[in-house]
């Protein structure tokens, strides 16, 4: 394997884009631990000259083909484990490898989503855990956040203002000669690391707080037989309204961070109580909706359809998806829905739901149809068209995005 000069940890939607980009002006090797990954890229991007450049592109799950590189871009996941707490496991590990072939004049770059201070006070001392390199000295530390938005085909990499941060000057220099070849949008160089976390958390963490009172008033519009769109057309032609929609939270981001914010504040016995009452609201708004669908005693709820499966529109991604809420309050009622997403080829790992998923709508007697992410192509497919999967002509449609017009569906947030 040829000497490469930036490894990227993590070849997933956020890796792969900078893999590609920084191809234009380094040897770049791709690191993930997905060998089926792995050889796929391989395939796709390293035998022929993809970006028209003689820089190369590697992809590896071999930990030892890393030992000649010069920056580490780490770019892996940080969930919430199964008690809703952050689950860092994944970037401590990497880290720790990266300890054992880490260089002097090395640079490390995270871009994971963490709390203030995860960088310095937790990743870094994983850095000398098998060397004696000093930090500033040897080597220098960075933080810049992803803000990839998945199926944004507006806001990409390049056109996303970048957060850069470091352990001090030199290293920012280092972090900022390489993002500035690739981001024509610009450089926000954050005083510290820890500004530079806490930004990314606060960035969703005010979606989050404002998708809970827009669901909140939302579930009060239900209750007052009031139109919910009605009431945020009319509110937004204030200036300053900012128009947010109710709806499912889920995915990697909106429905992560937050909780990641939450857990900091509690170490300084700061209760965030905000943000925990937002959670209730969002978490509310699944069973709102499944509560609203078995309230009609006319009909027995059994035959259901669902569209839609991931956590946002027109993406492929189903981590953290609202539905599957959705469908565990079904489970909850005995009704096991039949599932069906256009940007979904296989039905996701078990999550001990009961639902029946199908790569083909067939029409039967549904009673109920919810319509939980709006993809474009269920959009352009019509309301008329999305009832006709149906047999029964009073099929009852939950609009949860306010697609369609209200008078052409039973329910809408």
């Amino acid at each position: 394997m040829k000497k490469s000069e930036i490894c990227i940890i993590g070849c997933g939607y956020v890796g792969l884009p900078l893999i590609l980009a920084l191809s234009r002006y380094y040897n770049v090797t791709g690191y993930d631990i997905n060998k089926e990954r792995v050889k796929y890229l391989n395939k796709k991007y390293k035998k022929r000259n993809f970006l028209k450049t003689k820089n190369l592109i590697n992809f590896t799950n071999d930990f030892n083909n890393l030992k000649n590189c010069k920056v580490f871009i780490v770019t892996l996941p940080t969930p919430l484990n199964f008690k809703n707490l952050p689950d860092l496991k994944g970037i401590i590990n990497i880290s720790r490898k990266i300890s054992k072939i880490l260089k002097k004049n090395d640079l490390i770059i995270y871009e994971s989503t963490v709390f203030p201070g995860a960088t310095e006070d937790i990743f870094l001392p994983q850095l000398t855990k098998f060397n004696k390199l000093k930090i500033n000295k040897d080597f220098w530390i960075g933080y810049s956040p992803e803000r990839i938005n998945p199926g944004d085909k507006k806001f990409k990499l390049s056109n996303i203002v970048k957060i850069t941060s470091a352990s001090n000057k030199i290293g920012l220099k280092k972090v900022n000669n390489i993002y500035s070849k690739i981001i024509k949008a610009g450089l926000y160089p954050a005083e510290s690391i820890k500004i530079a976390e806490l930004s990314k958390v606060l960035e969703n963490t005010q979606r989050f707080v404002n998708i809970a009172l827009i669901n909140e008033i939302s579930v009060l519009c239900r209750k007052l037989s009031i139109n919910s769109s009605k009431v945020l057309e009319a509110a937004s032609t204030k200036w300053n309204f900012i128009n947010f929609k109710p709806g499912l939270v889920g995915g990697h981001c909106i429905a992560v961070d937050p909780l990641y914010l939450f857990f900091k504040s509690k170490n300084f016995n700061f209760p965030n109580d905000l943000i925990l009452s937002s959670q209730k609201i969002n978490r509310y708004i699944p069973k709102f909706i499944v509560n609203e669908m078995i309230k009609n005693k006319s009909n027995n709820n059994k035959k259901t359809l669902i569209l839609g499966l991931t956590f946002k529109e027109d993406c492929q991604d189903t981590r953290n998806s609202g539905v599957f809420d959705i469908i565990k309050y079904l489970n909850k009622n005995k009704i096991i829905p039949d599932v069906f997403d256009y940007n979904v080829k296989t039905k996701p790992l078990d999550r001990n739901l009961k639902y029946n998923f199908i790569n083909k709508v067939k029409r039967k007697n549904y009673n109920n149809i919810i319509l939980a992410v709006i993809h474009k192509k269920f959009k352009k497919l019509g309301i008329v068209k999305i009832k006709k999967f149906s047999y029964l002509k009073n099929v009852k449609i939950f609009d949860i995005k306010s697609a369609f017009k209200s008078e052409d569906v039973y329910f809408q947030l």
